[in-house]
């Protein structure tokens, strides 16, 4: 048998599908995969490792992210794509190959911004901000963890008061994506009447932005801390729907979602980036790629990733039939995002001290994910939501 073309990436995905689960996507599916493949292939890649490089995240592209139909992607009406689970899922997977940071923009602006809009707004919100955003013309964020409130939402200290018809909002929330280039942020609030939602312009007089830099992950996007200095909200800023925890927690399980699918975008790149250079790479008058433990190595990055994908595809079909319970999303996202870091790191060895290089995506990938692992819920609250679905008991306090 002749060695694989490192070149020939098409062949060395096909090999790399051992259970052919392509055959497992519709054509309606497949299709939606391959023309987000392309926009990251010729939009993306060529960029990434600049972008990541200089901390820049690049707004510009909002637009064509929304002409590319990945914003609000699942959301009927307003403009917004209306595709399915599945299909957007596979688009998570696709952006993220590309890098985590961009995944995250189309899940921010998507699945926790116009998802809470969406859901909890009224019809006047609805019409007012969805169809902006769907386009990339407006840009949301979501601003839900706090400094002394990450994994435990309930002891937040943002509040908002009522003062005759309008609001005033008061508090911090820290490491909320891309609000110092939107235009508007969903703020979760205690009030006297339990926690409440507002769209808060960012340009309301008593609203700070900083951006938290220098990091080491998710270079290519953007986080921030937020500080409302009595904020004045007119009564239509609130989020009439809902009250209470549900939500948030209904946008954040929409984002995890999406992180069960990605995560295997950063670690099928990863895979890949080791794969080719393996096959080039000769040492020993041979290609590395032809060693029992190289093999290993890629052996086991597949078998995770086929794994992975099943898991996520499962997923993906229950919630599009809506069966799909939280600790099924707490499952994909721990697991997925475990394997595709442990895959990232792996794939680092094998390129050896070129590796360290931000040409090739691995490292990076690696650093990056251990954002994803953090954000919608730590690997240890997502084992605190299987276990007490397996006990029926309650270990977060």
């Amino acid at each position: 048998m002749e060695p694989r073309n490192p070149d020939d990436l098409a062949a060395l995905r096909e090999a790399s599908d051992v259970l052919a689960l392509d055959a497992l996507l519709t054509p309606q599916e497949r299709a939606t995969r391959d023309r987000v493949r392309a926009f990251v292939d010729a939009e993306i890649r060529p960029h990434i490792a600049d972008w990541f490089d200089r901390g820049h995240f690049p707004a510009e592209l909002a637009p064509a992210f929304g002409e590319l139909g990945v914003l609000g992607m699942t959301l009927e009406g307003y403009g917004c794509p209306g595709r399915s689970a599945v299909e957007y899922g596979l688009a998570a997977l696709e952006l993220e190959a590309g890098d985590s940071g961009l995944r995250t923009f189309v899940s921010v602006q998507g699945s926790l911004a116009m998802g809470s809009i969406h859901r909890w707004g009224s019809e006047e919100q609805k019409r007012e901000w969805l169809p902006r955003m769907a386009a990339g013309e407006v840009i949301g964020a979501f601003g839900l963890t706090e400094p002394t409130a990450g994994s435990d939402p309930s002891s937040m200290k943002t509040f908002a008061r009522r003062d005759g018809s309008d609001w005033v909002l008061s508090g911090a929330k820290r490491w909320i994506g891309l609000a110092s280039i939107a235009q508007l942020v969903v703020v979760w609030a205690q009030t006297d009447d339990g926690v409440r939602g507002f769209l808060v312009p960012t340009g309301a007089q008593g609203f700070g932005i900083r951006v938290l830099e220098p990091k080491g992950s998710m270079r290519a996007s953007v986080q921030t801390e937020l500080t409302f200095d009595d904020v004045r909200l007119p009564a239509d800023a609130v989020l009439e729907g809902v009250r209470g925890l549900r939500g948030p927690f209904s946008a954040l399980n929409e984002a995890r979602y999406g992180i069960v699918w990605g995560a295997l975008g950063a670690g099928r790149d990863s895979y890949e980036a080791a794969l080719r250079h393996a096959l080039r790479r000769e040492q020993f008058g041979r290609p590395i790629a032809g060693f029992q433990l190289t093999q290993q190595k890629l052996v086991d990055m597949v078998v995770e990733l086929q794994k992975g994908a099943l898991l996520a595809l499962h997923i993906g079909r229950a919630k599009d039939a809506g069966t799909l319970r939280p600790e099924q999303v707490s499952l994909g996202k721990l697991n997925n995002v475990r394997e595709a870091i442990a895959i990232a790191r792996e794939a680092r060895t094998i390129l050896g001290g070129d590796g360290v290089l931000l040409e090739h995506s691995p490292i990076r990938h690696a650093a990056n994910l251990e954002s994803v692992r953090t954000y919608e819920g730590t690997d240890e609250v997502h084992t605190l939501v299987l276990g007490q679905h397996l006990t029926g008991i309650g270990a977060f306090r």
